[in-house]
């Protein structure tokens, strides 16, 4: 882990926003999630972002780019219990010999979570396209049939979601 270095104003910056706007931020969170912990966690990592972006001390609408993160990281936590529901209930299907440990769950959710924001990147033709042919393991003129496209427009989507995924690894 990185050690986040910052000078006195940058260190400041970011003390003064947390000070006048931690209350609001988490005011305004509590209200969109019905839940105090879930809302302290997520004005928490709110703050963490900001400090992480060292955007503290330039900012002109303090209030509209705080939301702004929160916003995201409210949609991360929904899909993120979306998904671990989705999974619980599958795992209910599974005979209880082949049930995984906490840390096997918890590593699959995080896997989940990270293909999800993968795809959620891509267009929606390039994900049918890159779903078609990854997941149900069409060939390219089946995937171009299933789509209504050319099996080149087949190829270069997929070029286009791999790329994707590589920049996504990278990050």
């Amino acid at each position: 882990m990185s050690t986040v270095v910052f000078d006195g104003a940058a260190h400041r910056g970011l003390e003064a926003l947390y000070r006048e706007h931690n209350g609001w931020l988490h005011g305004w969170l509590r209200q969109r999630l019905s839940n105090s912990a879930d809302a302290a966690d997520l004005a928490q990592d709110t703050f963490i972002r900001v400090m992480l972006a060292r955007t503290a001390s330039t900012l002109n609408e303090p209030r509209h780019y705080l939301a702004t993160i929160a916003r995201g990281l409210v949609i991360d936590l929904y899909r993120r219990r979306s998904l671990e529901t989705a999974y619980l209930e599958a795992l209910t299907l599974q005979p209880e010999r082949h049930a995984p440990s906490a840390e096997v769950r918890a590593a699959i959710i995080d896997t989940l979570m990270a293909i999800d924001r993968m795809l959620d990147g891509l267009g929606p033709r390039t994900r049918a396209i890159f779903l078609a042919v990854q997941l149900d393991g069409l060939s390219y003129e089946r995937a171009a049939e299933r789509v209504g496209v050319s099996v080149s427009t087949v190829r270069k989507h997929l070029a286009r979601a791999l790329m994707h995924c590589l920049l996504i690894e990278d990050a």
